[in-house]
């Protein structure tokens, strides 16, 4: 049964989660923002996280001053998947490090290869 968590405590989860990412990681992601979203896109209604912007193997060196590129995870979808806190709690540190990837030019099938697909 999928669990229920108020927007501030699953923020909490996601926090945790970046936290969770490792310093040398961390400090090499450039201009991105990450937001909750209720749901996910009608188109796709079980997609639990979305990177969208332009990967950093991708940039064009004059990138500077750009809007940000957004890392989306959708909390609905998340929390569908989840029976604990602790499932939940897994479940996004897989997705933020999943987006992060996209951030860093790894592809769903690169992912996939490396077991975070």
């Amino acid at each position: 049964m999928p669990i229920d968590l108020d927007p501030v405590a699953f923020d909490a989860v996601v926090g945790r989660a970046l936290d969770g990412l490792p310093d040398d990681l961390a400090r090499l992601v450039d201009n991105v923002v990450v937001l909750v979203e209720p749901d996910a896109p009608e188109d796709d209604p079980d997609l639990l996280g979305l990177y969208d912007g332009l990967a950093l193997t991708d940039r064009p060196a004059n990138h500077a001053g750009m809007l940000p590129d957004r890392i989306l995870l959708f909390r609905g979808p998340l929390l569908d998947m989840a029976d604990t806190v602790e499932d939940l709690e897994e479940e996004v540190r897989i997705t933020v490090v999943h987006e992060v990837a996209h951030h860093f030019g790894l592809d769903d099938a690169r992912l996939h290869e490396l077991g975070w697909g």
